[in-house]
């Protein structure tokens, strides 16, 4: 089976639809799919409900979905440096299921492993746990969370070989692996691909099995979403 696909356009215009759960790997700014973000807002699919650590910033990576109201709801553990997503989930425009980031990730996680739910500690006495079920386990009261599996998982790789191998460039693995896991069709886009058996086994971060399709960009722009710079002093 060729999985690579001439474009992001191409990639994703047969499996993208409306009203989809979604999650889309990175944390900030790294290791976002930046070509598949914009064959997304591009595709004009609407009322999306998109799992990811934060929604981008203003004018870029899911910022851009904010701006053509794309999105209607975003499963998050961060929503700062965007003033456009504060906007409309203060003025009731856009829903937020506020997760905390270690949950947020074994959500996706259990999601890829086949774990429909898992009780946690983090949340119980705050907002996080109300609705949800409480358990007590050797005297100690537990959250019940429920397991994340998005029709569509939208990840960013360094290296793929054309079986879907992948291997990730250091912390823009973040959410990554765990996102393409769950996904029912995940979507990689990478900035090398090589032949097949050229990583080596022990390299290979995420096997080829949960891989889909494969696009090809090998010069992401790579914003880098804070810079402090300071004078050094002589």
């Amino acid at each position: 089976m060729n999985k690579v696909f001439p474009s992001a356009k191409e990639a994703l215009q047969d499996i993208v639809a409306d009203g989809q759960l979604m999650a889309v790997g990175g944390f900030g700014l790294c290791g976002i799919p930046e070509a598949l973000i914009d064959a997304l807002r591009d595709s004009g699919v609407k009322d999306l409900t998109v799992i990811s650590n934060n929604a981008g910033v203003d004018g870029f990576g899911l910022g851009k979905l904010l701006e053509t109201r794309q999105i209607k709801k975003m499963i998050s553990s961060y929503v700062g440096e965007n003033k456009e997503f504060e906007r409309q989930y203060l003025a009731g425009e856009l829903e937020l299921e506020f997760t905390p980031q270690g949950t947020l990730a074994e959500k996706l996680r259990a999601g890829g492993a086949g774990i429909p739910a898992f009780f946690t500690k983090t949340g119980v006495g705050t907002q996080v746990a109300e609705g949800k079920e409480l358990r007590e386990f050797d005297g100690e009261i537990y959250v019940m969370e429920r397991a994340l599996v998005p029709q569509i998982a939208l990840i960013k790789a360094d290296v793929a070989d054309r079986s879907g191998n992948l291997r990730f460039n250091m912390t823009a693995r973040n959410f990554n692996p765990a996102a393409a896991t769950a996904g029912k069709i995940c979507v990689v886009e990478v900035e090398r691909i090589v032949a097949t058996g050229e990583l080596a086994p022990d390299d290979i971060h995420l096997p080829g099995i949960y891989v889909h399709r494969i696009v090809h960009n090998p010069t992401p722009e790579k914003r880098i979403e804070k810079r402090t710079i300071r004078d050094r002093k002589i």
